[in-house]
């Protein structure tokens, strides 16, 4: 990969722009959002095109990402993009090193990391949004989940067996699961939003005290 060559995923290509379409309807006009996770860059250089009253904070495991996220950020002219930094969602505080950020996010938003990473993510996840939103940030989670009492699409199935074929802690999760752990820091599911080819993206805030 060169500067000029950033890495490309079929499936961000697809569900950016729906992904966009609803962030416009659920976000204020302007706003910090951090990205965790970022991978190839599509999704946090698209958004900050069509988001324009909002800065973002890309960021994700591995710094070899980082020239794929900054290489789609310079073709979308996305200038209101941080640099990426490494973060690892398992630290605490975030982004590491005991070194919490300077200050809190509108909006943290994580895509189709909780079926490709140990089920431990997913409470870290949580924890480290209820510890770096703002009162009234919300925590926005797209993805895959299986739902009770709901119909498992036939692609859903064999994604999810693929995924613990190649590692038993991997997999589709629940989403009462999710939730739960989400109650546990005291955020709560405001809206489930189906999106195209069996996904939802969850939004979660605060729950009142």
């Amino acid at each position: 990969m060169t500067a000029n060559s950033p890495l490309y995923s079929p499936a961000a290509d697809r569900n950016r722009e729906p992904i966009l379409q609803a962030l416009r309807l659920i976000l204020p006009p302007q706003g910090l959002a951090l990205e965790i996770a970022s991978g190839t860059g599509q999704h946090v250089a698209h958004f900050a095109a069509g988001l324009p009253g909002w800065v973002w904070q890309p960021s994700d495991a591995q710094a070899d990402a980082f020239d794929s996220i900054t290489g789609w950020c310079a073709q979308m002219g996305a200038g209101r993009v941080k640099p990426p930094i490494l973060l690892n969602v398992m630290a605490s505080p975030w982004p590491g090193d005991n070194s919490p950020f300077a200050q809190q996010f509108d909006a943290i938003y994580c895509a189709n990391m909780l079926h490709i990473s140990p089920w431990a993510t997913c409470a870290a996840l949580m924890q480290g949004a209820a510890r770096h939103l703002t009162p009234a940030g919300l925590l926005l989670v797209y993805g895959p989940f299986l739902e009770a009492g709901q119909p498992t699409s036939p692609g859903n199935q064999d994604f999810d067996q693929s995924l613990r074929q190649r590692d038993p802690d991997w997999g589709i999760r629940q989403l009462d699961d999710v939730t739960r752990e989400a109650h546990h820091v005291g955020l709560r599911l405001r809206q489930r939003l189906p999106m195209p080819a069996n996904n939802l993206l969850l939004v979660f805030h605060r729950r009142p005290t």
